[in-house]
This record gives C-alpha cells, sequence and structure tokens, in this order.
C-alpha cells in the first residue's frame, strides 16, 4: 500500500530519470557498443550500424583497427571476409578524425557471439541483491533488414531492477505485436528476452515503436511502461533504376563543346543519404559507337557534348546505354541500365544547288504568263523545312522585267515564266543568271565559312511569230492652236507592221473622239477638223483632247494607239465674275470680287478693274492682289438693290464689261440677308434719279399749291356758300404742264447720277 500511494507522488521524478537515461545513451555515442552477431560471419556481412555523425560530426576519415571490419561514411560495419568468432566474442576500435579540426574520436566496438543458453532470474521480494544502477531504461536497438535467422532471431533482453524484490513478468505491445504486421516480435515472459520471428524488409517498415511492461503475479507494475525503438538498419537490396523507361533528348547539329543535352534521373528506394543510396552515372556504349560524340557527369546525371563533329547528315539519331549504380559505384555496389535517345536537330547548314549547270528554253515572241522552264536543286537539310525550301532569284539578264521567278512549293522546283512580252525583232536570245538560296538563314559550323550562293545559267530563245501591226509609241503628242477652226489638217496616229517594219496596208480608224472634234483619213492616219478647238472645253483635261486609233492589217490583226492634241492656249476669253453682290453694311462695308478667267495662267490674272465714271461718284473699287478687288460705297447707302457697272481686263488687256447686281442689306454675312425679291422688283421699275435743286423746288412748289386748293375746297364745303373756285384740273393741268417740261442739263446728269444707286 506504501508502495502503490508512493507511485503517484513519484511520478515526476520517474520521467525526470528516464529522460536523463535516454540523454545519457545518446551522449556517450562515442563509448563501447555492443553488438550482438552470430558466431559464423560471412564475407561483405553487415556486422551493424554506428551512429558516426553523433560522435563526430565532421569526421572526414574513418578506419577500423582491426582488417577483419571495413566501416563505411554512414556507419555501416562489413566483414572483409568469413569470422567465426569463439565467446565471449571479439572487439576492435573505429578511429575518427577531423583533418581541418584537427579532432580525433575512438568509438570501440564489443561483437558478443550468442550463445544457446538463455539465462532467466527470479527474484522474490525479500531478495537481499541489490544494483547499483537500474536497467529499466529505453535501450536504443536496430534490426538488420533481409536477416536470415536462424528465427526466432534474438533482439534484445530488458529487465526491471524491480526483479530484485518480485516475481516480475515481461510483456510486449505495439507495432509487430498486437498490430500490423501481427507477430513479428515476441518477449519471454520471465527473462525479458525479446526475440524476432522473420525477415523485416525496411522498404515496408522503416521502425517499430514498441511498449514493454514489467508486472507481478498480481498485476502490480512496479515501473511505468518502457518504450521501445526498433529500427530496421537498410540493406542495400534494392537496384537503382532510371525514372523513365524511355527518354529521349534534342541537341542541335553542329553545337558546341560542353553543350548541355539533357539530364538522367534514376530511382533508389533503399535509405536515403546512404551509400546504398549515392548514385553514380555512366556510359556503357554509343550507338553508333564512333566517333564518341557525349560524356556523363558521374554525380548530375548531366549529359554534355564533347564533339564539334555532330552532323545531322551523317547520322540523325544516337542512343545511349546507361548503367546507374549505388554504393558510390563501387564494384560491389547494385546497379540497373537504360536507353537514352538523343535526336540531333537540323540547323541549315548545307545550301541547295542545281542539278544542272546550264539550261535552255524557248518562248514565242509577244507570249505572257506562260511557263518556259522548270530547275531542281540539291539540299541535304531535313526536307519540307525553311532549312531545305529553296528561294530562287534571277541575278542578271532580267534588266526589262520580261522574266519571273518562284517555287513550286510541292516539289521545290523553280518555275520561270514570261511575264512581259519579248519581241524577236528587237531581241532573239536572252540569257539568264539565275541564283539559290534556303527560306532560312544559314548557320554556319564552328570555325567554317559561309558558303557562296549556287547559280546556273538560263538561255532562252525566241522564237518568231506572225504579228500585227505595232502601235508604238502606245500614245503620241501633237501640239494644235487653240481656236484653230474646221477643216484644218494634222498629223495623225502612224502604226506600223513588224514584219515590213513599215506602215504601208495599214488602216485606221477612230475608235474615241468625245466631242466629234476630228475625221481620219483611213489610209495615212492623219486628223482633219469638224469643229474649233475650243482648249476651254469641258472635254479637255490639262490642255489635252484624246482621239483613240485603231489600226488594221490585211489579215484583221489590229493595235491601238492614243493621239493627243495638246493645245496651245489662246487669250479668247475674258476674265468674268459673279455679278450679284451683297454687302452687310453694317458688318462688313464692303465686297470682295473674285474673276474667273477660262484661259490659262499666261492669259490669266493679274486683272485690272475699272468702275464706269458715272458710278464712280459713289463707289471705289481697288485691286487687292491682281486676282480680287474690293467693292466700297462712298457714303452710307439705303437697303435696296443698286446697279454698278464695272470693267475687268486681263493680264494682255482683253476686257469684259459687267454690271454688278449689288444688293446692301442690314446683315451679319450675306446668307443672313432676307431682302425680299418683290421689294428689288419694285425698286427696279423706278427711275434710278437723283433730283437736283431746282426739281426739288418745283415739287415743293407744286406740293403747296395743290394742298392750298384742297385746303380752299375743304373750306367751302364746311361753310356751305356757292363760291365760284379755281378748277381742280387747272391746278393740276399747271402741275402736269410743270412735270412734264424736259429736264434741264443739271436734272440728266443727276439722273444718270442716280441710276447707280437705285434700281
Amino acid at each position: 500500500m506504501a508502495a502503490a500511494s508512493a507511485a503517484p507522488g513519484g511520478l515526476f521524478c520517474r520521467q525526470l530519470l528516464f529522460s536523463l537515461l535516454v540523454l545519457i545513451l545518446f551522449c556517450d555515442a562515442c563509448q563501447k557498443i555492443s553488438l550482438q552477431v552470430p558466431s559464423h560471419l560471412q564475407a561483405e556481412t553487415l556486422v551493424g550500424k554506428v551512429s558516426v555523425k553523433e560522435c563526430l560530426r565532421s569526421a572526414s576519415l574513418i578506419r577500423s583497427s582491426d582488417p577483419d571490419f571495413r566501416v563505411l561514411e554512414d556507419g555501416s560495419v562489413y566483414t572483409t571476409h568469413d569470422l567465426v568468432l569463439s565467446p565471449p566474442g571479439k572487439s576492435f576500435s573505429i578511429f575518427l578524425s577531423d583533418s581541418q579540426q584537427q579532432e580525433q574520436r575512438e568509438m570501440e566496438i564489443v561483437l558478443e557471439a550468442r550463445g544457446k543458453k538463455v539465462l532467466r532470474k527470479r527474484h522474490t521480494k525479500n531478495a537481499a541483491l541489490k544494483r547499483s544502477k537500474r536497467r529499466w531504461a529505453p535501450i536504443p536497438c536496430s534490426l538488420m533488414e533481409n536477416s536470415l535467422g536462424p528465427f526466432p532471431q534474438h533482439v534484445q533482453q530488458v529487465q526491471s531492477d524491480a526483479a530484485q524484490n518480485y516475481t516480475i513478468f515481461y510483456s510486449i505491445s505495439g507495432p509487430g505485436v498486437d498490430k500490423e504486421p501481427f507477430n513479428l516480435f515476441f518477449i519471454n515472459k520471465d527473462t525479458g528476452d525479446i526475440f524476432c520471428t522473420r525477415s523485416i524488409d525496411r522498404e515496408q517498415y522503416q521502425e517499430f515503436p514498441l511498449y514493454a511492461y514489467a508486472t507481478t503475479a498480481d498485476g502490480y507494475a512496479p515501473e511505468y511502461p518502457l518504450p521501445l525503438l526498433f529500427k530496421v538498419e537498410d540493406d542495400n537490396d534494392n537496384a537503382p533504376y532510371f525514372e523513365n523507361k524511355v527518354t529521349i533528348f534534342t541537341v542541335p547539329e553542329n553545337c558546341r563543346t560542353g553543350t548541355s543535352v539533357g539530364k538522367v534521373t534514376a530511382i533508389d528506394l533503399d535509405e536515403p543519404d546512404t551509400l546504398h543510396t549515392r548514385l553514380k552515372y555512366k556510359i556503357l556504349q554509343q550507338i553508333p559507337d564512333h566517333p564518341k560524340h557525349f560524356s556523363i557527369h558521374p554525380d548530375t546525371g548531366v549529359i554534355t557534348t564533347t564533339s564539334l563533329l555532330l552532323d545531322r547528315e551523317k547520322c540523325d539519331t544516337y542512343q545511349l546505354i546507361m548503367e546507374v549504380r549505388d554504393m558510390g559505384g563501387q564494384h560491389f555496389g547494385l546497379f540497373n541500365t537504360g536507353t537514352i535517345t538523343i535526336s540531333l536537330e537540323d540547323e541549315n547548314d548545307n545550301s541547295p544547288y542545281f542539278t544542272e549547270n546550264s539550261y535552255f528554253a524557248e518562248v514565242e515572241e509577244n507570249r505572257i504568263d506562260v511557263e518556259i522552264l522548270r530547275m531542281k536543286v540539291h539540299d541535304l537539310d531535313l526536307p519540307n523545312t525553311a532549312h531545305s525550301k529553296a528561294v530562287y532569284t534571277i541575278l542578271q539578264g532580267n534588266e526589262n522585267g520580261n522574266f519571273k521567278i518562284s517555287t513550286d512549293p510541292n516539289t521545290n522546283e523553280g518555275v520561270l515564266c514570261v511575264v512581259k512580252p519579248l519581241n524577236y525583232e528587237a531581241i532573239r536570245q536572252v540569257t539568264l543568271q539565275i541564283g539559290v538560296v534556303n527560306e532560312a538563314q544559314f548557320s554556319k559550323a564552328p570555325n567554317s565559312q559561309p558558303p557562296s550562293m549556287c547559280t546556273t545559267t538560263v538561255t532562252v530563245k525566241v522564237k518568231d511569230s506572225d504579228e500585227g501591226p505595232e502601235c508604238q509609241p502606245p500614245v503620241k503628242v501633237i501640239q494644235s492652236k487653240d481656236g484653230l477652226p474646221a477643216g484644218q489638217e494634222l498629223l495623225g496616229y502612224k502604226a506600223m507592221d513588224p514584219e515590213t517594219r513599215s506602215s504601208e496596208g495599214l488602216r485606221y480608224k477612230k475608235l474615241g473622239d468625245e466631242d466629234n472634234w476630228f475625221e481620219i483619213n483611213e489610209n495615212t492616219g492623219d486628223l482633219k477638223t469638224v469643229k474649233v478647238l475650243d482648249r476651254e472645253s469641258k472635254f479637255v483635261k490639262n490642255d489635252q483632247y484624246n482621239v483613240s486609233v485603231v489600226a488594221t492589217d490585211a489579215g484583221g490583226r489590229s493595235c491601238t494607239g492614243t493621239l493627243v492634241v495638246l493645245l496651245e492656249d489662246n487669250n479668247d476669253h475674258p476674265p468674268q465674275v459673279d455679278k450679284d453682290v451683297t454687302i452687310c453694311q453694317h458688318a462688313q462695308d464692303f465686297a470682295v470680287l473674285s474673276p474667273m478667267d477660262a484661259d490659262g495662267p499666261e492669259n490669266g490674272p493679274p486683272f485690272q478693274f475699272l468702275l464706269d465714271n458715272s458710278a464712280s461718284k459713289h463707289w471705289t473699287l481697288g485691286s487687292k492682289d491682281g486676282k480680287t478687288a474690293i467693292l466700297r460705297a462712298k457714303q452710307h447707302m439705303d437697303y435696296n438693290y443698286y446697279n454698278v457697272p464695272i470693267t475687268i481686263k486681263d493680264r494682255h488687256g482683253l476686257a469684259a464689261k459687267h454690271v454688278l447686281s449689288v444688293r446692301v442689306c442690314d446683315c451679319t454675312t450675306p446668307s443672313d440677308c432676307r431682302m425680299s425679291s418683290q421689294v428689288r422688283d419694285r425698286d427696279v421699275k423706278l427711275p434710278n434719279v437723283i433730283l437736283g435743286k431746282w426739281a426739288i423746288l418745283a415739287m415743293v412748289l407744286g406740293s403747296a399749291l395743290l394742298l392750298c386748293a384742297l385746303f380752299t375746297c375743304f373750306c367751302v364745303v364746311t361753310k356751305r356758300t356757292v363760291k365760284k373756285c379755281i378748277p381742280d384740273d387747272v391746278a393740276q393741268q399747271n402741275l402736269i404742264v410743270s412735270n412734264t417740261e424736259g429736264p434741264g442739263e443739271e436734272v440728266m446728269e443727276s439722273i444718270r447720277g442716280h441710276t447707280l444707286i437705285k434700281n
């Protein structure tokens, strides 16, 4: 009861003690290490594995004091030959050294040969034997995978110091016992010996975390459950293999030495970061095997080129038989092989060349858009690519543009065509120089010069044919004077028979004569005017009048030419001006006159503007720049229409008189003027007269007499008295006589002046 009550109180102390024991075991990694091994050991057998890094992390040199054993970098201990250990076993040392830090460590290894008899200890509660150190603590343990037994194989023994006072029974639980994989481990309940029943695959189970229990017969547990970690030591039982079954790399041909081709990778299922997974790569064979073009980095698997002679045109594919081996490439390591395919990418390193040194072709004269020759080329580069597709060029002999060469996209042939007719009478044979290159730019190989363009010669023979007349040149220009009267003859269009080099036997006829100015002589082609030639006609463009002529030979073959009649300008059109003018008196008290002259510039401006004498009293007209003039009233004018006579002369004095209809309006712009046409019609009928002072006085006196007569009659009627009055017609007769008198000289001048003011 006291022990049971003390157990919960000492829980913390036990846990602390457990942690300290684990720390001591790991800190003593360089102390003596005991390994239980069979009494008979074969060569290259893994004895065990020690923690080298925990003893000396930066160890650069590891060696064994006993030549019967060798130690690898990861701490694996192997036998060098067959050994038979006699009890109690054998011991040796492992020396670790660091050349940089000048440190050295020593690990003592004790190999205990396994005996056939297992001792079992039983203790009673009154046992007097006492131990100075408790043994109920986690004990590092490792198991070799793929062990050959014999089974059951002893793994470890756990004991509790409580066995000095109690009869202790031991048990275990965890993966490998009561969990998957079941029944892999069992323990002798009396002695605490743990056994393994079969071999283990580390790639399936890397460790087994178990718990050991110590209890008495009545179920009392004097110890806490003991955690046990059984690590499965790796055995090099998996050969590395290439990750991809089919690997294809590409590299350009003619590439430089050291060009990276690709990287191969392999997989090893053994424990990482150990010699079992330290892989080395090697090229076993190159197909084809000569010359050697590739190498591989043994650690990274990167394949690079070692030659400048990779030529796709000689060999476009290489195969490499690769080997990957573990254990750092040592001869006893496991290995596998694979095949790598390297395909060479095409480069444009071969120029096309013609299959023939020269070619010959024939073509009839005057034929166009006709194929006369096909030329083939050879190219060693990859077909149907820009590296082998040909581009043809005519280098010489096509100065007149008679030929064109193109590439047939299906056959890669050069197709020579005639696109402009050839004339047998002018040239009977043409020699062409034709060159060929590829669509892609030439990619020269290292340390080589780019090749020159391949060329060939094509001789084209022109064959004669019976031709019709030739209209050469197609357009002929003749000159004529403007205003040339009807009945005048002009030289016409002349065609020629190329066979006879003459115009005899040809017949001419008009095809086009828009305004029917001419008639044509059927035999000579000369023209005769039937109308007066007018340069200012709407049918004349740029001083030119065109006449189309067709020439026909006896066989009905014909040609067409154009006769251009170039008309020399004649000063036969005076300047013209718009006769309707508007002046917005308050906004702009003047109008701009812009005459037009149908003649050419040499018979046009500068213009001279003149006002008639009768209009100059009320208007001013001044030239602005020789092309326009400013018309302005000298005084304020009533809103009305006025007729202003002016004269305009061109530079050679040809003049025209014009009467401007000037509209004086109250507006901002001429388009805003709303003066009705009725006002204009009424005002136009009024005499354009400015009355003199005597006429005005007569009108005033007449009006006064009329008013007096009317007033007298009014008064008589009002007084109802009958008196003899002056007859109405007498007064009117006096006015009529006064008004019908012929006006004097002064009045006539005023009337003529007023004509310019009012209409």
